[in-house]
């Protein structure tokens, strides 16, 4: 293929798998890419015998034409250059028969299946394949292969132990598994589905079906928020996050860096809990970058009312709160009630010289949201945030309310 083709390619600047292709449309050789135009350029050099091998020479000489698919990291490439490879074997990949010393991703055939990372040469010498439920490799590239490994460990959590789960192990094993499960390597007790689903998840993985994956989270995650779980909602939108932001392998190294690109939006959340006026007390919660921030909870005792007027108790707690400059400013204030408790937010928030979107979270009988008021774009974009930081608002104050009467029974008991 002569370099003056290159041009008509429109090939982009961005992470996936090429394929060089012959004269009838066959692939001769495939191969990924951090940035596919740059890597297909690399091969029309007057080196390319000395950067490459004659045979690559060769490769490119015979090639007609360049074909791309991109994707959304450089690990997915990583994983469908593998996958692609393995099918249709081009003639230009082929490896000496004797190499055996690529890793292998193997999941294993047990009742909890273990994920581990084998040599090609010990696979057959070590394992039937009864013993195997399913094969990914080989990866080439070791370094990316063991980046990629972090990310699966950091959003599934799986037992890579070298004996099977639950056999006789030492107790410097066992301690090691315990340890591994505080820091999240392993999973938590858990049933044997859910770990099912970890593995099925992992398989998908590493079979190029992200998108599968995030569809299931996606469900998964409105079930739960229906159902007014809101933390476990949250734990799935991790997940979803992480997928989606896996081409940032900084991101996925620290659980608090993951959210760095939700992190600037704040929601502060305020609810009011009293008995018929007595005992009222208010809460403020924050839900940051999807986490609640409890370390930045607030609680506050009304002082300036003895009867029950929750709008008024709500006006108070919202200018003691926004009276601390040194606090960081929230980009959403959410209160519980309706346009009244609403009204009253925006009043203070405007009489503080503030620009700060309020959104109400109205209640029905059984005080389960029923809908939402505010802006339609923040409803829109932060639905199951606004909700979760109006939960912990409400669980707080409620907290805080009976802390408050027990208190009060105990002076009287006295």
């Amino acid at each position: 293929m002569e370099k003056e083709k290159l041009a008509k390619l429109k090939l982009v600047d961005a992470p996936g798998v090429y394929f060089f292709l012959g004269a009838r449309k066959e692939i001769l050789y495939i191969g990924k890419a951090t940035s596919l135009k740059n890597r297909v350029r690399s091969y029309f050099t007057d080196d390319i015998i000395d950067k490459r091998s004659p045979l690559i020479e060769q490769m490119v000489a015979e090639a007609k034409t360049i074909s791309a698919t991109v994707t959304d990291s450089v690990l997915e490439a990583l994983i469908l250059e593998t996958n692609l490879i393995r099918t249709h074997k081009p003639k230009y990949n082929s490896r000496s028969k004797d190499d055996k010393s690529y890793n292998h991703l193997v999941i294993t055939n047990e009742v909890w299946p273990r994920v581990l990372v084998i040599r090609e040469k010990d696979i057959t010498e070590n394992y039937t394949s009864s013993e195997i439920k399913y094969d990914f490799g080989p990866f080439t590239s070791g370094s990316l292969f063991r980046e990629a490994l972090k990310i699966v460990r950091k959003l599934f959590q799986f037992y890579d132990t070298k004996e099977p789960v639950g056999a006789k192990i030492s107790k410097l094993a066992s301690g090691k598994i315990d340890f591994n499960r505080q820091i999240g390597l392993y999973p938590d007790i858990q049933s044997k589905a859910k770990y099912n689903r970890t593995i099925r998840h992992i398989k998908l993985f590493f079979e190029g079906k992200k998108n599968i994956i995030i569809h299931e989270l996606e469900r998964e995650m409105s079930r739960l928020a229906k159902q007014e779980k809101f933390e476990e909602a949250h734990i799935i939108k991790r997940k979803i996050f992480a997928l989606n932001h896996i081409q940032d392998v900084a991101l996925i190294k620290s659980e608090h860096k993951v959210f760095r690109d939700d992190k600037t939006i704040r929601i502060e959340a305020f609810d009011i809990a009293h008995l018929d006026g007595e005992d009222m007390v208010g809460s403020m919660t924050v839900v940051e970058g999807g986490e609640a921030r409890k370390s930045e909870y607030r609680k506050f005792k009304i002082r300036t009312l003895i009867d029950a007027n929750d709008p008024a108790a709500l006006r108070e707690i919202l200018d003691r709160r926004l009276g601390h400059p040194e606090w960081p400013s929230p980009q959403i204030i959410v209160v519980d009630g309706s346009t009244a408790q609403k009204n009253v937010a925006e009043r203070v928030v405007r009489q503080r010289g503030l620009v700060i979107p309020v959104v109400a979270v109205v209640k029905d009988d059984h005080h389960k949201a029923s809908r939402l008021i505010g802006p339609k774009n923040i409803l829109e974009n932060h639905k199951l945030d606004i909700l979760y930081a109006n939960a912990e608002s409400h669980r707080f104050a409620i907290n805080f309310f009976r802390k408050i009467q027990r208190q009060r029974a105990l002076r009287g008991v006295k």
